[in-house]
């Protein structure tokens, strides 16, 4: 079977996560093929995940590393099962691998955590809201393109019509409640769903206002996926060149402290419903 062209960004963490274990034992790619029975190619094919690996080679490969993390290897045990293609697939080709790759981070997560400075978090955008962003004056996307990418952003939300949706922690800056992307009528029917979104049972949606005094650590937006064990998680940074993914241990340490900041820092949920509600009667 050739090599992946293209693998996903869940077959390269399965990869990456692998490679870690390998230099964690201080043992060479070919020393490693070698003993896998094979050779160094072998090896590197799927740490790049080009070449897929079976949960019998995963344990194998634990094994020669003497890696003993039981629950991390079971997790990536169960990754190298993974045969069946998510929604997003049906996208390959017509949006580029980053936005592919987000739903992929999104429906694994055991559980989501995200900041928001400017907009509203994007999987719980409405369709006129993400119209706007993606059709203002410093858009240059082609009508269909436009069109391919609120059906795909809208699409995310399915997670949580899921027996056991994932619960996530939306923090949202007061500025991005003020404002007005696509006018007051766009924006008035943002701040509406947002509110009956605040009421899902897996949703906690809490208010950084203006009055904070303790949080001037974030710039920019991120989102936090979290893993069935802490090795696993991914950072996903917001770029103007496309999203920027962090699976460091230590980085993610340090953004999962920066998301403890920002939330006790924020409103209660009742009281940034309140605030949602007051911005919303002034439109």
């Amino acid at each position: 079977m050739p090599p992946r062209s293209r693998p996903t960004a869940r077959q390269a963490r399965l990869g990456a996560e692998l490679r870690k274990l390998r230099e964690a034992a201080g043992m060479a790619a070919r020393e490693a093929g070698a003993r896998l029975g094979g050779n160094q190619a072998q090896i590197s094919h799927i740490e790049a995940g080009r070449w897929g690996v079976s949960a019998e080679r995963v344990r194998r490969l634990a094994e020669i590393y003497s890696a003993s993390d039981k629950r991390l290897i079971d997790a990536l045990c169960a990754m190298a099962e993974e045969r069946v293609k998510g929604w997003w697939e049906e996208y390959r080709g017509v949006l580029g691998p980053g936005f592919l790759n987000l739903a992929e981070l999104e429906h694994h997560a055991s559980y989501l955590r995200s900041i928001q400075i400017v907009t509203m978090p994007g999987i719980f955008q409405t369709e006129e809201y993400i119209r706007a962003i993606h059709t203002s004056r410093a858009s240059v996307l082609p009508d269909d393109e436009v069109e391919g990418r609120v059906e795909f952003r809208l699409k995310r939300r399915s997670i949580f019509e899921r027996e056991a949706p994932p619960s996530f922690v939306a923090l949202v800056h007061e500025a991005a409640l003020r404002m007005r992307f696509g006018g007051r009528k766009v924006a008035k029917g943002q701040l509406d769903y947002l509110a009956e979104v605040s009421h899902w049972p897996t949703v906690k949606l809490r208010v950084v206002p203006f009055a904070c005094e303790d949080f001037i650590e974030a710039a920019q937006s991120l989102l936090y996926a979290g893993g069935v064990v802490p090795q696993l998680g991914t950072v996903h940074l917001d770029s103007p060149v496309g999203g920027i993914s962090i699976t460091d241990e230590v980085q993610l340490k340090r953004f999962g402290n920066l998301l403890d900041v920002a939330e006790r820092a924020s409103l209660s949920e009742r009281e940034s419903r309140r605030l949602l509600h007051r911005v919303a009667s002034e439109l």
